[in-house]
């Protein structure tokens, strides 16, 4: 007997006549532990606990506002012809590459700011990123978004997907691979990845976590970026492709530079 293919209630509660969607409290649960692990994290390499609030309350909102742009941007042909619905970020709609953009930005000024270095910050908190990724892509399953080709509920039955998953994945009569949870299973394998080599005693020098973040994230992001079809495309090119390709060869190259530069001086991370 096939079950019935009613999609999930994207609303999570109310607040009065406040509508609190699971996209959010997705979102914020994301955000929570990637603080509470940086934290944790900082105190290991000597970085004080009120630091990461401070930068958590100048780039949380930067990097909401940074996504929402840049997902406007490329989305211009709609939100010019509907622009009461610009910030109407709780129905989805934030690309992640904005939300790094704006959150490296916030961190270049602030370590500057507060005489940090910025590659011991970027490593504290890449891992912790990445997990935000991973669990922010269930608030894209929420809201039906990030989502492949049509399929059939065979094929997705075939991947040993539970039922809530492939309901939901019937969108607009059809079914669609999931993408969202492909990129959320690479982005929690990178994390783990992250985890386990972090403390390695001479496994990582100074910087290497945060460009190993990037190379398995935009390595991913490539290929699974293929498979759907709601990308942000800038012509015939898929924008989120082509800036992880850019990101995958730069930080490739920026870690062989910098081991073959500044190998000796740059200091191993112990256990």
């Amino acid at each position: 007997m096939v079950s019935k293919t009613l999609a999930l209630n994207p609303i999570a509660f109310h607040l009065g006549p406040i509508q609190v969607h699971w996209y959010g409290v997705i979102i914020a649960t994301g955000v929570i532990l990637a603080l509470i692990l940086s934290v944790r994290e900082g105190r290991r390499q000597g970085i004080p606990e009120d630091d990461f609030y401070d930068y958590l309350l100048w780039a949380l909102p930067i990097a909401i506002i940074c996504a929402r742009i840049y997902y406007v941007v490329f989305q211009w042909s709609y939100y010019r012809v509907h622009p009461d619905e610009i910030i109407a970020i709780w129905d989805g709609g934030i690309a992640i590459y904005g939300a790094i953009i704006g959150g490296f930005i916030v961190m270049y000024f602030f370590c500057r700011y507060h005489q940090l270095t910025i590659w011991t910050m970027l490593d504290v908190v890449s891992p912790a990123v990445i997990m935000a990724q991973g669990i922010g892509r269930w608030g894209n399953f929420m809201n039906q978004e990030a989502f492949g080709k049509i399929t059939t509920r065979a094929a997705l039955l075939a991947q040993h997907l539970p039922n809530w998953i492939i309901n939901q994945m019937k969108i607009a009569g059809s079914y669609r691979v999931p993408t969202f949870l492909y990129e959320s299973v690479w982005d929690l394998a990178g994390f783990v990845i992250l985890l386990l080599l972090r403390h390695r005693s001479h496994f990582f020098k100074r910087g290497e976590v945060f460009l190993s973040y990037l190379i398995w994230y935009s390595l991913g992001r490539f290929f699974i970026e293929g498979m759907r079809t709601d990308s942000l495309m800038l012509g015939p090119i898929r924008v989120s492709q082509l800036l992880s390709l850019i990101l995958f060869v730069g930080a490739i190259s920026g870690l062989l530079w910098r081991r073959h530069h500044f190998g000796a001086r740059l200091p191993w991370y112990e256990k």
